[in-house]
C-alpha cells in the first residue's frame, strides 16, 4: 500500500534535532508541540514532531498526526535493553505493551485493559522495509511506561512477565493510537543501556553522543518505506 503522508513522533530533543539536521530540504510547520518539520521523500509528505517524553505526549502527537491525514506513523529513539539485546544494537520491536497499566487488584492480568486490546503489533510491511534498509534485528516485545527503568528487580520483572526485549516511554502509547485508528505503525529503537543501576549514565552518554547515528539509520529506513510504497 502506498503511503502519501507519513507522520513521525520523536520524544527527545537529542534524537529529533540530529535527524532534522540531515534532512536537506525541510520547513518548519506549526503544531501545538515543541517543534515540527515537514519535508518530502519522493511524493511522500513527511511530518516529524518533537512530542516530548512520555506516553501522554507521544499519544497526543500520534493522534494529532492521524487527524492531520497521515496514513502511517513511525517512531525512533533510544530504549533500555532487557533480554537478548546488547547496547548499541538497533532493534525492530514486533509487539508493544504498557507495563505500567495495572488492574490486577480486580483480577485482570498485568497490563490487561478490560474489553479491549492491550498488546499491539507493528506493521509487517513497514518492519520488512526497515529490515531491508538497515542492520536492525527484529525483537519480540517492547514494554512501555512512564518510568525510566534503572534497577535489576524491575528489569527482571519485565523480562519474566512479558518476555520483553526492550523498554521505553513512548512506543506502546503510539501503537495504541494506531491500533484504534487502523493506521500502520512501526519503530526503530537503539539500545542505550541494560536497564540496571548504571542505566542513567549509559543512556546519557549515548543520548548525548550518538543522535546522528540513530538519525541516519532511521532516515535509511524511512526512505525504504517510501520506496516500497511506490512513492
Amino acid at each position: 500500500m502506498p503511503f502519501y503522508k507519513i507522520g513521525i513522533v520523536v520524544a527527545d530533543e537529542s534524537e529529533f534535532y540530529p535527524f532534522v539536521d540531515i534532512i536537506e530540504k525541510k520547513e518548519k510547520t506549526d503544531t501545538p508541540f515543541k517543534d515540527a518539520v515537514r519535508f518530502f521523500i519522493g511524493k511522500t509528505e513527511v511530518t516529524a514532531i518533537l512530542s516530548g517524553i512520555g506516553k501522554v505526549n507521544a499519544a497526543s502527537a500520534a493522534m494529532y498526526l492521524v487527524c492531520a491525514g497521515c496514513d502511517a506513523i513511525l517512531n525512533f529513539g533510544l530504549s533500555g535493553g532487557l533480554g537478548g539485546v546488547y547496547r548499541g544494537q538497533f532493534v525492530l520491536p514486533e509487539k508493544f505493551i504498557e507495563h505500567d497499566f495495572d488492574l490486577t487488584v480486580f483480577g485482570y492480568k498485568p497490563c490487561e485493559k478490560p474489553g479491549q486490546a492491550y498488546v499491539y503489533s507493528a506493521d509487517e510491511g513497514i518492519i520488512s522495509a526497515f529490515e531491508a534498509a538497515s542492520k536492525a534485528a527484529r525483537s519480540r516485545m517492547a514494554v512501555c511506561g512512564d518510568r525510566f527503568i534503572s534497577d535489576e528487580a524491575s528489569r527482571d520483572y519485565l523480562i519474566d512477565t512479558f518476555s520483553a526485549s526492550s523498554c521505553d516511554m513512548e512506543t506502546a502509547a503510539i501503537a495504541s493510537v494506531c491500533h484504534i485508528t487502523g493506521i500502520p505503525f512501526a519503530c526503530v529503537r537503539r539500545i542505550s543501556d541494560d536497564a540496571s543501576e548504571n542505566a542513567q549514565e549509559s543512556y546519557g552518554e549515548m543520548n548525548e553522543n550518538e543522535g546522528a547515528t540513530l538519525g541516519n539509520v532511521f532516515l535509511k529506513c524511512l526512505k525504504s518505506v517510501c520506496a516500497v510504497s511506490g512513492s
